[in-house]
């Protein structure tokens, strides 16, 4: 009924100068007197042949409404042809929707391009970046003094910030490599620990690991990745206490006595950017590590969540049953 009422708005000139022509005739026979018959025979007549043609076109326009409905939720990329235009309008707009395509298309394909470049620059950027990186940690092995302890540690961050960016180039492109099978939890979670020990001894943090004795469908790659930063953050934002490390209920938990996230910035943590009050105290805050988190979390359907309290910590929850797959 929609479209009825539309097409009668869209026909009213033509519909009114037809009733006004009959009326006109009507009008014209009534002044010569003649016969009513003789008056209303060809009134009706133009109103029966006047419907019909109105009823026939109605269901042409209600026929290309459709077609155009459909293309509506089509894909703009598979969309080639439209319907015949019955008008030089018509046609002058899918002229017009025709050229805006093509320029759409071209941009569209240069845009890729550019992002194809940039990425793969990037990537030879980050390979190239790890010779420099491994070069340093050898000639640090075997110095144990404050300085080099103090300079490997920021070499470590180095390196998470250099992995941060190969995550941010992979995450969206066809080649991340999601690989799930069963996996020891604690050995993944000793790696990451692990890796993190020399700020934990220098920061003296102490750690309180207690073993999960479990097995999870993950990959195990990816779930380092959000073990390490998850921690990164926990000894980033500690300055003095414990981190807490245990899996219960399918559900791994790392809870700090850090200085907590304020309320008002708990709920945007996971937003690209976004540092909050805690991340714009501390400059090297960038506020990509969670939003790569919550992004890696959502395609390996794992369910993360957080909660804080400003001046006593904060606590991760990582839900490891939500991928219910059977192992390769």
């Amino acid at each position: 009924m929609d479209f009825f009422g539309e097409y009668v708005r869209s026909h009213k000139l033509v519909i009114g100068t037809f009733v006004l022509f009959i009326v006109i005739l009507s009008a014209s026979f009534a002044l010569y007197r003649l016969p009513l018959g003789a008056v209303l025979y060809p009134a009706v007549l133009c109103v029966v042949a006047g419907t019909m043609i109105l009823w026939i076109d109605y269901h042409k326009a209600l026929k290309k409404h459709r077609q155009l409905q459909r293309m509506n939720r089509m894909p703009a990329a598979l969309i080639d042809k439209f319907p015949e235009p019955a008008s030089y309008d018509e046609k002058d707009y899918v002229n017009i929707i025709q050229s805006l395509a093509e320029e759409c298309k071209a941009t569209i394909t240069m845009m890729n391009n550019r992002i194809s470049d940039i990425n793969e620059y990037y990537t030879m950027w980050v390979h190239q970046i790890k010779t420099p990186i491994a070069a340093m940690k050898l000639s640090l092995e075997g110095q144990d003094s404050s300085q080099a302890r103090r300079m490997a540690a920021e070499l470590f961050r180095i390196e998470q910030y250099v992995e941060m960016v190969m995550v941010f180039l992979r995450l969206d492109s066809d080649q991340t490599d999601y690989v799930f099978r069963t996996y020891d939890l604690d050995n993944i979670l000793r790696q990451s620990i692990k890796r993190f020990s020399g700020e934990f001894i220098q920061r003296k943090i102490s750690l309180d690991y207690r073993p999960a004795e479990a097995s999870v469908i993950t990959d195990e790659k990816w779930l380092s990745f959000i073990i390490e930063q998850i921690l990164s953050n926990a000894l980033k934002y500690t300055k003095e206490g414990s981190i807490t490390i245990t899996f219960r209920n399918e559900k791994l938990y790392i809870r700090d006595t850090g200085i907590g996230i304020a309320p008002e910035d708990l709920p945007r943590i996971f937003q690209k950017g976004y540092t909050g009050y805690n991340g714009r105290s501390d400059k090297r805050a960038s506020g990509i590590g969670l939003y790569l988190v919550k992004k890696i979390c959502d395609n390996m359907g794992h369910d993360i969540s957080v909660t804080s309290q400003v001046g006593k910590g904060t606590l991760v929850c990582l839900d490891l049953s939500q991928y219910n797959l059977e192992a390769e």
